[in-house]
């Protein structure tokens, strides 16, 4: 073979031996840019400054209609005042369904990085990947408001109203996942706390890990959303039923669909059993791991789609 021609056959391999790796399906750059949005443009977001709320409500909105979801907003009133839900539907219309959420207000005048732009950073893009391939069921994603004080463990949370609505409608919830702080891991011994001293035999002292907390009676639901993370993520994953009392097992949105009578869960990095920046000016986008925050959210995809895969059409 003449040089001109093996030069020739090179240029034509080329592009295919050249080509770049596939994206993975979860981007942490996105991530990162859903975290500083809420944090940063959004600040501060609380209960007593609705006009951000709003427009935080507003973002999310757009990023769930941008993944071509069913979108809709739930408004409610307390003391005057109308904050919002915001909801978005995929895949088809089943008996059953599967809930997804994470609250999008923070703690007083504070970023809420962790606490919980997070949470909802993982939803939208949750939100992309059901858009891009549908899953076998439905599934609903919410964004909710008024999960922090005055108003936690109360009748006014925004996640009280979503599932009070869904009940009155005779909607059947096959499993309720929440995702509350899942941005802050940290490779360092002994960064992990726990609520009960007992729990340090059974759990990692290291904060690398996620958790899906789930209570005592509710069947192998935590166990199951472990398993699919665990399989789909190379990230560590444990999981605990626990009772109620036992201090941060109820400590988001959750609780509302406990309440309802519905399975629930709740995705977390631990919160301030690990993250010593919780309800502080500190809890910035600068401290969070996208990285790992990215594998939560594939693990996520494939627990959600193994659960939606459950239910009867």
């Amino acid at each position: 073979m003449a040089v001109p021609e093996r030069i020739l056959l090179v240029a034509l391999l080329f592009p295919v031996l050249a080509r770049p790796a596939a994206a993975p399906p979860v981007q942490p750059a996105r991530l990162a840019a859903h975290v500083r949005m809420l944090t940063e443009d959004f600040v501060p977001r609380d209960e007593a400054h609705p006009e951000n709320l709003d427009r935080a409500a507003s973002y999310i909105r757009q990023v769930f209609e941008s993944t071509g979801g069913r979108v809709e907003e739930q408004p409610f009133q307390v003391r005057g005042r109308t904050y919002r839900n915001v909801i978005a539907h995929f895949g088809p219309q089943t008996r059953e369904r599967i809930v997804v959420g994470a609250h999008y207000d923070a703690a007083g005048p504070l970023p809420g990085a962790d606490d919980n732009a997070s949470g909802v950073a993982g939803v939208l893009e949750l939100a992309h990947l059901l858009g891009r391939t549908a899953p076998p069921a439905h599934v609903e994603l919410v964004a909710y408001t008024l999960e922090e004080p005055p108003y936690f463990a109360g009748p006014m949370m925004g996640s009280v109203f979503h599932a009070a609505s869904l009940k009155k409608q005779g909607v059947k919830v096959r499993a309720m996942i929440c995702l509350e702080m899942i941005g802050y891991f940290t490779d360092e011994p002994r960064s992990q706390r726990f609520p009960h001293p007992s729990l340090r035999l059974l759990y990692p002292s290291t904060g690398n890990f996620i958790a899906v907390v789930g209570r005592i009676g509710q069947g192998s639901l935590a166990g199951r959303i472990k398993k699919s993370m665990k399989r789909s993520a190379p990230l560590p994953v444990h999981s605990i039923n626990a009772p109620r009392w036992l201090p941060g097992v109820d400590f988001s949105d959750h609780r509302s669909y406990w309440e309802a009578g519905w399975d629930a869960v709740m995705i977390t990095d631990t919160a301030f059993y690990r993250n010593d920046n919780y309800h502080t000016a500190a809890d910035t986008a600068d401290t969070l791991d996208y990285g790992r925050m990215a594998l939560v959210v594939q693990g996520l995809d494939a627990a959600v789609r193994a659960e939606a895969g459950r239910i009867r059409r």
